[in-house]
C-alpha cells in the first residue's frame, strides 16, 4: 500500500480550493473522500455497495479508502479545527436532548 509520502497521484480525488481544509474530494463531486470512508463504516457496507449507492466507480470507492487510511492524521486535525470553528459560532455538535 502506498503511504502518503510516496502516493502522488489520485486517478478519482482532486483537491479544492480551500481557506485551511486539505483534505481530497472525490472528482466532479462535491463529496469528500472521508465522508465515502465514513459512509461506508458508519453503515457496515461493503466498498461494492457504496460504490452502487454513490454511483462510483469501484476503484474510486477503493482510492478513497486507500487515502483516508494514510491521511488519518490530517482527517483527525481537520474534523478538530471544524469542531472548534463551529463551537466557537456557537454552534452546540451535541445531540439535544427532549425531555
Amino acid at each position: 500500500m502506498a503511504t502518503p509520502e510516496t502516493k502522488t497521484q489520485w486517478q478519482y480525488l482532486e483537491k479544492r480550493p480551500h481557506r485551511w481544509q486539505q483534505q481530497l474530494y472525490i472528482k466532479g463531486r462535491k463529496q469528500k473522500a472521508f465522508t465515502i470512508w465514513m459512509d461506508m463504516l458508519v453503515n457496515e457496507l461493503t466498498p461494492e455497495e457504496v460504490a452502487e449507492n454513490k454511483e462510483l466507480p469501484l476503484a474510486a470507492v477503493h482510492e478513497a479508502i486507500e487515502y483516508c487510511q494514510t491521511h488519518q492524521e490530517l482527517l483527525h486535525q481537520e474534523a478538530n479545527l471544524e469542531r472548534r470553528h463551529l463551537e466557537e459560532k456557537g454552534i452546540s455538535l451535541e445531540p439535544k436532548i427532549i425531555h
